[in-house]
């Protein structure tokens, strides 16, 4: 893979990531791998949990939203860091995925910043692009 999966973006109080992919699917996948880039290393983290995700939405922008956000929940209540996202199912009302990582560590896994929300402040998505941007309250 040539080309970078994401960039950061600076921001106040906040922390950006521009995603895209070679579809809208992939671009969802690498805004999530940025989210975990955040959070800690995703390089080494193992696949031994697994996690099914299935969500609705009422558009692509409020699908983003809720994924980022149910990924953050995921972390928060039962510690798991994802580094793998396989999205099966992605249209303008609906994804599901199944999301590959392990249970935080300690041990093994130094955490770099606490994300505490994927925010609706500067959510864009370009279609014709394949990319989309998120803004994280930290």
């Amino acid at each position: 893979m040539g080309e970078k999966r994401f960039q950061f973006i600076e921001h106040t109080a906040d922390v950006g990531v521009v995603a895209s992919g070679q579809d809208m699917a992939e671009a969802f996948a690498n805004a999530a791998y940025g989210l975990f880039s955040i959070i800690t290393e995703p390089d080494g983290l193992r696949k031994t949990e697994s996690r099914e995700v299935s969500l609705d939405g009422p558009d692509l922008e409020g699908l983003l939203f809720e994924w980022l956000n149910h990924l953050i929940y995921l972390f928060e209540v039962e510690g798991l860091l994802f580094k793998k996202f396989d999205i099966t199912h992605l249209d303008e009302q609906e994804l599901r995925a199944t999301c590959y990582g392990e249970k935080y560590d300690p041990s093994r896994h130094q955490l770099k910043v606490g994300v505490k929300a994927a925010t609706y402040h500067m959510l864009r998505i370009n279609k014709e692009r394949n990319q989309v941007q998120v803004i994280f309250d930290i």
